[in-house]
């Protein structure tokens, strides 16, 4: 056996408490005895031998054996000559005898997966990259996020956009066509689904195999860096979907990595997630957390990130989730929580936040789970926000509903008020939602062409002014007809066609105003930043509230989501006058023009529980938003 180069960060890995570990686990540069080379590092407890093979020695596995490091569990070896891009992987002795080949789970850089990929690791040198975000990152460290705007736009880099010959554009091309394209359409952040290694495209990179790699699909991780950059020269934040839940049985993976259960539990009823044909982490071995916090605060620490989106936390909180009984085993207190993983996601919150105090760290997380969004230190599990995946549901249920039955819906709109300052919430409308037959976004709406426009028009209107921050897949901003597919480019042909080309105008100048108005996002925890005018027409599919900031300005949201006209409809409101700043039905929108007067007098006449309103024609499937003037 032999001692590491440092004890201390091997210590702290065994103690769950090196949220740093990529420094010297995996492969680095290195020198000795005035020769270069690349020393490597991996852990391998059950392991009876480990050699590193490759290009460099014909993957023969007796000609570079690692050494036991002293702990016992921990494999190291310094090999000269090597450079930028050699291939690689672990060779490991089983005791039962047998030879695994694994990738790094800890390397930079992986083979492009495809039919004649061996799913190598490659040697990277992350340094040398020369980032120009400085003032970005000063900027964002005074902005206050929950009173800030947060508008996203998800995206999957393999198919937002691709050349003639079927190739996605690479990342090197994405920081010119992609930035541009998110900067003019008024967004305030991007989220990429994941872009870790993945072997199959069809997992959209949720079943990911290398945790530290970006995927060499699209480019180099200094590629990456480029586009990150990028993003931050143009003040739009970057967020990557994150997947510590479960990892895909690919042998050369993680799957039980020196021949025994490792970075899975080994009870029978906590390692298998069945419905994904995946494996669970184990979130109470302390190796494990550390290889996955690091790998959090990797992404923030090298690549730049701004948040991370952690993906199926729910998943990963109880013990019977995808299970009948009989599967599962409850905890020491006899229930389903996964004490664990509550435990893991508190350690994961604490560590980015201790490292990056103005990160975004968001779940998304499907249940009533109570303080998801709340500090650790009053029992919440640290996260700051969490996308509201019970507005989603219900109201893509609304909107879907032919406007002659959404009366007996009504509450669909308004439950979402119930719980609306329970957390710091997101609304999303993701790719899970226009994919797998559920429909594009535009497709949910009923009625005619014309009519599923204007639906889609009134529908972003009535979001856009919703309580929370804000996330759309891409195709949505412009009415893609078309069910999302992976292996397709988003059609942006269809911007040639007059309602999409107008729709796409609108949500641009729609993000714009959501930007430019602090009452749409300032006040988002408290009834202080909302007040209801009509929450209950459910006959005649209308819904008005008020939005306000601060300082009292207002903005007054009315939505029609009915078949028909309202005439005449007499709305409560404060003694005023207001003004029209926002009209789905404009002709500029591709919508009709109506609501011709735009300035409105609140006169003494009681309606709604107030004393004065005002009166108004508003046209069907048209949401519009009026301002304060006196």
């Amino acid at each position: 056996m032999s001692e590491p180069a440092t004890n201390f960060p091997l210590y702290l890995f065994h103690h769950g408490t090196n949220f740093r570990t990529y420094e010297t686990m995996g492969a680095h540069p290195a020198a000795q005895n005035r020769k270069k080379g690349y020393l490597f590092r991996v852990w391998a407890p059950h392991a009876k031998s480990v050699s590193v093979v490759g290009d460099f020695n014909r993957w023969d596995k007796d000609a570079n054996r690692m050494d036991r490091l002293v702990d016992g569990e921990t494999f190291e070896l310094f090999i000269p000559g090597l450079g930028q891009f050699d291939t690689y992987k672990y060779c490991i002795e089983t005791k039962d005898g047998r030879f695994l080949y694994k990738a790094d789970p800890y390397a930079f850089h992986a083979e492009t997966p495809g039919a004649d990929s061996s799913n190598a690791s490659k040697l990277y040198d992350l340094s040398g990259f020369r980032w120009t975000d400085r003032e970005y990152s000063k900027n964002r460290s005074h902005k206050n996020i929950y009173a800030c705007p947060i508008n996203i736009y998800e995206v999957n880099l393999l198919s937002w956009k691709r050349h003639d010959d079927g190739t996605p554009l690479s990342y090197r091309e994405l920081a010119t066509e992609l930035v541009n394209y998110v900067r003019d359409m008024g967004y305030t952040h991007v989220e990429f689904m994941p872009v870790q290694e993945h072997p199959y495209d069809g997992s959209w990179g949720y079943q990911v195999t290398g945790y530290y790699a970006i995927t060499s699909r699209l480019g180099t991780p200094h590629d990456f860096m480029a586009l990150v950059d990028a993003f931050h020269a143009a003040d739009i934040g970057v967020i990557l979907d994150w997947v510590p839940a479960h990892f895909p049985k690919d042998e050369f993976g993680l799957y039980e990595f020196d021949g025994e259960p490792l970075y899975e539990p080994s009870q029978w009823d906590r390692k298998e997630n069945r419905g994904w044909g995946t494996r669970k982490f184990d979130y109470g071995r302390e190796e494990v957390v550390s290889f996955l916090i690091s790998n959090a605060v990797f992404f923030f620490d090298v690549f730049h990130a701004d948040g991370l989106r952690v993906d199926a936390v729910a998943s990963m909180l109880y013990l019977d989730y995808d299970k009948r009984p009989g599967e599962w085993v409850p905890n020491i207190y006899g229930d389903n929580k996964n004490l664990e993983a509550v435990a893991f996601l508190r350690r994961l919150n604490e560590a980015v936040f201790g490292c990056f105090p103005d990160a975004l760290m968001i779940a998304e997380e499907s249940t009533a789970w109570p303080l998801v969004t709340r500090p650790t230190d009053v029992g919440g599990l640290g996260f700051n926000f969490k996308w509201n995946m019970g507005w989603m549901n219900d109201v893509l249920s609304y909107i879907s509903t032919d406007p002659i039955y959404r009366q007996y819906n009504h509450n669909k709109l308004t439950f979402s008020m119930m719980y609306a300052f329970s957390e710091n919430y997101i609304l999303p409308v993701s790719h899970d939602e226009v994919v797998h037959g559920k429909a594009s976004l535009i497709s949910k709406m009923p009625g005619s062409y014309e009519d599923k426009f204007a639906g889609m028009r009134s529908f972003m209107g009535y979001m856009m002014s919703h309580p929370g921050k804000k996330l759309n897949f891409m195709g949505s901003e412009f009415g893609q007809f078309k069910e999302w597919n992976y292996k397709e480019g988003v059609e942006f042909f269809l911007e040639k066609y007059p309602l999409h080309a107008k729709l796409a105008l609108m949500t641009k100048e729609l993000n714009e105003f959501y930007k430019n108005t602090p009452a749409l996002y300032e006040i988002e925890d408290s009834w202080d930043g909302f007040e209801w005018l009509a929450p209950n027409d459910a006959d005649r599919n209308f819904l008005s509230y008020v939005r306000k900031d601060r300082k009292g300005n207002q903005i007054v949201v009315l939505v029609n989501f009915s078949g028909v006209d309202l005439h005449r409809y007499t709305l409560g409101i404060e003694k005023g006058k207001y003004r029209i700043v926002f009209n789905t039905d404009s002709v500029r929108y591709g919508g009709n023009g109506g609501m011709k007067k735009r300035i409105f007098t609140a006169t003494k006449t009681p309606s709604h529980g107030k004393e004065y309103s005002i009166r108004f024609d508003l046209p069907k499937l048209t949401c519009v938003y009026l301002t304060k003037i006196d």
